[in-house]
């Protein structure tokens, strides 16, 4: 049976838009700040996407607010626990993402859901809709979805990393397996995929921000995904592409910043 993921890498425009992805992170890796001062870039980027994350989920917040005092805003603690997890995660991610994906649930969500809600399936409770994409998969289609994504994720099949990512990613979103903070454990998932499938070893790209940065053309790409369609599936690739060249770019400028002094 062919692999999803890889039938996806082969939809018009994929290939490019993986090309760009490898070129933009490789060009980050290259450079040499990340010799000096890779866990420092890598801290920086995690921050940063943190912030953007907890902002796709609706707070408003600054970089500089978050630096000086996060504040109470559940949704900028949980990014924050998230982002100071997701390295310790990794190992997990290859053969369990399901206790994974609780995790992070755990940590997102820890002051907006019940404490007996945290890190399972939603049931009865309409899930949350922070980007305006819709009604979600009744809970048994959820689950459904949820556990084949993880067959196809441990099955480790060929296809690029940020192909699996953004599917990792899409399907997270069009679920929304736990009715809240779904947006924040979505992101994380797709971060965690390109450090794990080795796009981004250190950690030190933001596609977060790269989300954030592109406005509407976010969730009017997930649309697009949702719509079932190869032309959307492909657009949202791309804009998964877009999402982790401009991650890159916003990291290459604290290399630079950091190159100076």
């Amino acid at each position: 049976m062919t692999d999803p993921m890889t039938a996806i890498a082969e939809l018009p425009g994929v290939a490019d838009a993986v090309h760009d992805a490898r070129t933009a992170a490789d060009r980050l890796l290259g450079h040499r700040a990340m010799r000096r001062h890779g866990p420092e870039v890598s801290a920086e980027s995690l921050l940063r996407g943190a912030r953007a994350s907890a902002v796709l989920e609706g707070a408003s917040i600054t970089l500089e607010r978050i630096r000086a005092d996060p504040g109470a805003d559940p949704r900028v603690q949980g990014a924050l626990r998230i982002s100071a997890e997701l390295g310790r995660l990794r190992d997990t991610w290859r053969h369990a993402p399901r206790q994974v994906l609780a995790r992070l649930h755990v940590l997102g969500a820890a002051d907006l859901a019940a404490p007996d809600a945290l890190g399972r399936p939603r049931s009865g409770a309409p899930a949350a809709d922070p980007l305006g994409l819709g009604e979600a998969p009744a809970p048994a289609e959820a689950a459904g979805r949820l556990a084949a994504l993880s067959e196809l994720v441990t099955a480790r099949g060929g296809a690029p990393a940020l192909v699996v990512a953004a599917v990792v990613h899409a399907e997270l979103a069009a679920v929304r397996p736990f009715g809240t903070a779904d947006g924040l454990v979505a992101r994380a998932a797709m971060r965690l995929v390109l450090l794990d499938l080795g796009l981004d070893p250190k950690s030190a790209i933001a596609p977060e921000v790269g989300h954030l940065e592109l406005g509407a053309g976010y969730p009017d790409a997930l649309r697009g995904y949702l719509s079932g369609g190869a032309a959307g599936v492909a657009g949202w690739v791309r804009h998964c592409a877009d999402a982790v060249v401009a991650g890159a770019r916003e990291s290459l400028a604290v290399c630079e910043a950091l190159t100076r002094g």
